[in-house]
C-alpha cells in the first residue's frame, strides 16, 4: 500500500507512542506500506521536527527522514489548481495524486473537502488501521 503521510500524523505518533498516529508510523517504519513523497515533503517534515518546541534530537530527525526517503517513493508532482482551507496542504494532494497513492493520511480531514481531493482516498489514522486490518 502506498500512502502519503501529513505532518500532523507524522509528529503526533512520534509525540504519543500509543495511539493510531504511531501505529501508522510503525507501519511505515517496519515497511507494511510505502511513504510517497516530494521534496517539499521531506523540507517540511524536517522544518517541523526541528523546531525547538518540540525538542527532538536533531540527528533522530535526520535518520528518519533518511529512513523515509530510503524505503519510500520521491515523486514528481505537477501543481493542481486547488482551493483548500490551507495552501500548504496543497503538496499532499498533488503528491497523492501523481503517485496513484492509495491514501492521504492525516488528522486534519476538514482541511481536505471533497471538493477538492481529486480523487484521492483521504482517511484519518483511525481509518488508516481500518483499512489495514481488513
Amino acid at each position: 500500500m502506498r500512502i502519503v503521510l501529513d505532518t500532523n500524523v507524522l509528529v503526533s505518533g512520534i509525540l504519543s507512542p500509543h495511539g493510531p498516529p504511531a501505529a501508522v508510523l510503525r507501519a511505515l517504519l517496519t515497511e507494511r506500506v510505502r511513504l510517497c513523497f516530494d521534496e517539499r515533503i521531506l523540507s517540511e517534515y524536517r522544518d517541523v521536527l526541528t523546531r525547538e518546541k518540540f525538542s527532538f534530537d536533531r540527528e533522530l530527525v535526520e535518520e528518519l527522514i533518511a529512513f523515509l526517503e530510503a524505503a519510500g517513493s520521491a515523486t514528481l508532482a505537477a501543481p493542481l489548481s486547488l482551493s483548500l482551507p490551507d495552501a500548504g496542504d496543497q503538496m499532499f494532494i498533488e503528491v497523492a495524486v501523481a503517485s496513484q497513492a492509495d491514501l492521504l493520511v492525516t488528522g486534519n480531514l476538514k482541511h481536505f473537502p471533497d471538493r477538492a481531493r481529486e480523487g484521492v482516498a483521504i482517511v484519518s489514522p483511525r481509518e488508516f488501521l481500518d483499512v489495514m486490518l481488513s
